[in-house]
């Protein structure tokens, strides 16, 4: 019982971890946030930025990823 909640502890530290190295690397990544299809308007002292095409994206990739890791786990 205690190595099951242990390890999911380390999965949480990892996960942790890279997403917060995801938002380190994030600006330097050009097309993050500017694709064609993220809405982004400005009206005086108003600024609305909606990263549709982005979050889209993002889906999709971790989608793949995650369909991939589970078909490797053999479930």
């Amino acid at each position: 019982m205690t190595d099951h909640i242990g390890k999911m502890i380390i999965l949480a530290g990892v996960i942790l971890v890279l997403i917060g190295a995801a938002f380190l690397l994030a600006d330097r990544i050009p097309f993050i946030g500017r694709l064609p299809g993220d809405f982004h308007f400005r009206r005086g002292n108003f600024q609305f930025y909606f990263p549709l095409a982005t979050s889209v994206a993002l889906s999709v990739v971790l989608t793949l990823l995650f369909w991939l890791f589970s078909r490797f786990r053999g479930r």
